[in-house]
């Protein structure tokens, strides 16, 4: 069927929501997808079960986005901005290679990065991603099986 001349395409049904409070990835997981499958409790359990099934010798290495404290020498200031740090484990050991430190600090075991993850999650607006290689993104198996 043609349209008359001048009339313009409905445009397509196009799912979004805006964003409220501090839901972003929310919001964009919603938005993707073009359905609310999300909530921010939803999103939080994923961010909580995932942290003891991860198959750490399966990721090279986590990226955190964290809340970080603005100072002026000795003065801190209420202000907060978001810091990118970085967690690698080498020879069997992992480190916090985070930029601010003088020298990369030692978290240990599985149970140290576990342990340094669930803090940082704990204080809230923090962002974890994997750095894995493309094989395992592809098979999922940075995530250990039930």
């Amino acid at each position: 069927m043609s349209q008359a001349p001048g009339a313009q395409p409905s445009p397509p049904s196009v799912y979004h929501e805006r964003q409220r409070l501090e839901l972003c990835a929310v919001h964009a997981l919603n938005n993707v997808l073009q359905q609310q499958l999300f909530s921010q409790e939803a999103a939080d359990e994923i961010c909580k079960r995932p942290l003891s099934q991860l198959a750490l010798p399966k990721v090279l290495g986590l990226i955190l986005n964290l809340p970080s404290p603005v100072s002026l020498g000795l003065l801190s200031l209420p202000l907060r901005r978001r810091h990118w740090v970085a967690l690698r484990q080498v020879d069997g050991v992992y480190y916090n290679l985070d930029s601010k430190l003088r020298a990369p600090e030692v978290l240990g075991d599985e149970d140290g990065v576990r342990a340094f993850l669930a803090a940082a999650l704990a204080q809230g607006l923090c962002e974890v991603l994997l750095v894995v290689t493309k094989e395992v993104e592809e098979q999922g198996s940075w995530l250990q099986a039930d």
